[in-house]
């Protein structure tokens, strides 16, 4: 497979389309690969182990130097070593066991030699170990500097990277098989048979330019096109996934509100499955906005209990109970997902019909609750074209429906499936490959030429490129990588 590369003027006309079409990246990271970093991998504070984590080319050395092993350091085995104090003291300076690991360059996480010391999770003990490597010579690692030496050495590309981060902070169940599956390689998969597809193509039209003169044979328009039209399907089933997998990654927000005693409170304690909220008959109990998290079939949702709008003309509130309608209504315009709690007993307030009128267009859903309480043949409240569903906070009645239904406004309907992007940047990077194909199928069909073709090819092979990592600037880099934990 041919790629430009200089040489003829066809050659330098593709070179330069090349130029100016290719992200800004520098070939070398501005990340020292050169040097031992070391870090404390787990967690801050007290536990039952903690492990200083040193990579590097001197990382052997400066381990043997931080502990006395009792069996020689060996790569792909773990030896016992006692971690002595500098001071000396009772037993001829030991102060605690440790077990150290030496993976090998090139198979270790980071590709370069890799130690990990594993002791006892004594702030005190690991501090001293890692202070003792920085003076041998190694420099404390950036947030993530491990993970992005990985991806540097060739061990991980970008979006493997970046699902390293999302396993540490899964919440739920379902976010860190999310994340494994990533790190697996499961996007890398969706998107490699359409790089390949496309730089075929591109090779093909390159091909067909170079050697004009030579009587190959040049692609037709229609068979241009058929290729275009092939990677564009799965292309859009992966910006598709954006819908599930952004929610999946990020979670969302949900306001229950409604009129006073109309079981705000009850129904926010059956979806959390605890007394979280305080619930009374008294109207007007909940003075404040009451959060909890939860998982919703692996979805992460915080609920929002709200105090009871009220406050039409003629009513005088307290000081504290204004206050709470203030934060509801603030809660219920920062909310992604609203749920409108109607008391199926009582007819529709002015308060209320402004609210209904208010969520048109917005992803909400109306209860009707204490169902079981309404009278016989009483019709139900007009809506508009809000989703109602009908519950019993006492009974339990619906509670089932309810959570169906909340998860289908969450996700549109869109169904779990492997490698789905989880990220912004990632939707953006297909977004950019299917534009710049939808040009070069105009171009096409309008007969331009194939080198103008070509730039919009590029243009596409470099935003798939971008989503593994091949040409991300360092200034991306830099930000994907920070936000990591220091240590990993």
């Amino acid at each position: 497979m041919r790629l430009p590369l200089g040489g003829s003027g066809k050659d330098a006309r593709s070179v330069a389309a090349y130029t100016r079409c290719k992200p800004m990246a520098s070939p070398e990271s501005s990340i020292d690969t050169g040097d031992t970093i070391g870090a404390i991998s787990t967690p801050p504070g007290r536990g039952g182990i903690g492990i200083v984590r040193l990579s590097g080319p001197q990382a052997a050395s400066i381990a043997v130097q931080l502990v006395r092993l009792r069996h020689a350091l060996e790569a792909g085995r773990a030896r016992l070593a006692d971690v002595l104090d500098e001071t000396g003291g009772v037993d001829a300076g030991r102060i605690d066991e440790a077990l150290v690991t030496l993976f090998g360059a090139p198979h270790s996480y980071t590709g370069e030699d890799l130690v990990e010391i594993a002791a006892h999770g004594s702030p005190v003990v690991l501090e001293l170990l890692l202070k003792r490597a920085l003076a041998l010579g190694a420099r404390l690692a950036e947030p993530g500097e491990f993970t992005q030496r990985a991806f540097l050495s060739g061990r991980l590309d970008l979006t493997q990277a970046e699902a390293v981060r999302d396993l540490i902070e899964a919440q739920t169940l379902t976010q860190a098989r999310q994340a494994a599956s990533q790190m697996g390689g499961a996007l890398s998969g969706r998107v490699q048979p359409v790089k390949l597809s496309l730089l075929e193509l591109i090779a093909q039209l390159e091909a067909g330019i170079d050697f004009a003169e030579d009587d190959v044979e040049v692609t037709a328009g229609p068979e241009i096109a058929r290729r275009i039209e092939e990677l564009t399907p799965p292309l859009k089933a992966l910006e598709a996934s954006f819908t599930r997998g952004r929610i999946v990654h990020d979670g969302l927000t949900l306001a229950i509100v409604g009129r006073p005693n109309a079981g705000k409170s009850s129904l926010f304690n059956l979806l959390v499955e605890r007394d979280r909220a305080i619930v009374t008959a008294t109207p007007g109990t909940t003075r404040d906005t009451v959060s909890e998290r939860i998982s919703l079939d692996g979805i992460p949702l915080e609920l929002v209990d709200t105090a009871g709008l009220r406050g039409g003309l003629g009513e005088t509130l307290e000081e504290a109970e204004q206050l709470g309608i203030r934060r509801s209504r603030e809660a219920l315009a920062d909310a992604a997902l609203v749920l409108v709690v109607l008391d199926r007993t009582q007819p529709l307030n002015e308060e209320e019909r402004g609210l209904l009128a208010a969520l048109e267009g917005r992803p909400a859903l109306v209860v009707l609750n204490k169902s079981d309480l309404a009278p016989a043949g009483q019709a139900r409240p007009e809506c508009g074209s809000l989703a109602t569903v009908a519950t019993s906070a006492l009974t339990g009645e619906g509670i089932a429906g309810l959570r169906e239904r909340i998860l289908t406004l969450a996700t549109g309907g869109a169904a779990s499936e492997p490698g789905m992007l989880t990220s912004l940047r990632h939707k953006q990077a297909i977004a950019a490959a299917l534009a710049a194909l939808a040009d070069a199928a105009q171009a096409n069909a309008h007969g331009i030429p194939h080198e103008m073709i070509l730039i919009d090819l590029y243009r596409a092979l470099w935003a798939l490129d971008s989503l593994t990592g091949q040409t991300t600037p360092d200034d991306v880099l830099h930000l994907i990588f920070s936000k990591f934990c220091i240590g990993k």
